[in-house]
């Protein structure tokens, strides 16, 4: 899939936000006491993954493996075709010259392989 990396960063958003919502969860339930509505609702979306096995395979493995993929695809595509603005954004430090949409697709990246890693190290332990 070739795109801008603005419409690849938007388009990763759902794909995370299950995982992300489900991860959250469960910090905020494992909170010290006092429990509030907060922990409550987190206990109820960890129940309510729990309870259905295809949010498991589909929301906590394969749209990060897809948010994965794409960002892949879409930093390797950039860093290929140069990444930059122009003549002048040569002199500045790499880091500087990659565009806003490019670094929130690296960091939406890094977000999904982080997803998968604890889904991989929980399923190895089951």
């Amino acid at each position: 899939m070739t795109g801008h990396p603005r419409t690849i960063a938007l388009l990763e958003i759902p794909l995370l936000f299950p995982a992300v919502l489900f991860m959250t969860a469960l910090i905020v339930r494992s909170l010290p006491p006092p429990p509030s509505a907060l922990v409550v609702s987190a206990g109820k979306i960890v129940r309510w993954y729990a309870d259905r096995v295809w949010t498991l395979w589909i929301l906590l493995g394969c749209l990060p493996i897809s948010s994965l993929s794409l960002g892949c695809v879409t930093l390797l595509r950039t860093w290929k075709d140069g990444g930059i603005d122009g003549p002048k954004a040569r002199q500045q430090p790499p880091a500087v010259r990659l565009r806003p949409a490019t670094l929130i697709v690296a960091a939406e990246t890094l977000i999904s392989g982080a997803i998968l890693a604890v889904v991989a190290v929980h399923v190895l332990m089951n």
